[in-house]
């Protein structure tokens, strides 16, 4: 039997009061919408213990319940919660267990290209400009030591930079 919204609303208001026929029909009711409800979400094999989280979480929830209002929405926002608390636990397993070698490492080719592909673009930038941007943005350095390594103010670093990148990505777009 599936019940319908008024059936599991009465079974639930019921088992509130300490009908214990009453909780076992409702258990096993929301049991199976949940079964129907994770079917979709989460592979066969992890659907079992899902409901049986959302039960306990029924149970343990149950004197928040509010009889006047629909049971299904109320079961559905606990199922909805519990589900989005095992992906997150699914997920952080799983980045978990990459291994530091499993990352993916830039070939020395693929650096070698993409410097190549910077040192055309310079080419297109005022000195200054291509100076500012590679100390700041390529080697990381702060405005402070590109402006005492360039001989520029700490503003102009920052002007270049701006003006540079702006002109790279006019350059850029134009070449798409």
């Amino acid at each position: 039997m599936i019940a319908d919204e008024a059936t599991l609303s009465r079974l639930m208001a019921k088992a509130q009061q300490g009908d214990r026929p009453a909780y076992n029909v409702l258990l096993s009711e929301a049991g199976m919408w949940l079964e129907r409800y994770f079917r979709r979400r989460v592979p066969p094999h992890q659907q079992d213990d899902l409901v049986q989280d959302v039960l306990m979480a029924l149970h343990a929830k149950r004197a928040t319940y509010d009889p006047t209002r629909p049971f299904l929405p109320w079961l559905a926002a606990i199922a909805r919660y519990r589900w989005v608390d095992h992906l997150r636990k699914v997920y952080r397993n799983e980045t978990d267990l990459l291994e530091e070698g499993d990352a993916v490492e830039d070939s020395e080719e693929d650096v070698i290209t993409a410097r190549v592909s910077l040192e055309r673009l310079f080419i297109h930038l005022p000195e200054g400009q291509a100076e500012a941007i590679e100390l700041v943005k390529i080697e990381g350095h702060s405005i402070s030591e590109a402006a005492q390594k360039t001989g520029q103010s700490e503003s102009l670093v920052k002007v270049n930079i701006h003006r540079g990148l702006k002109k790279l990505a006019a350059l850029v777009e134009k070449a798409e």
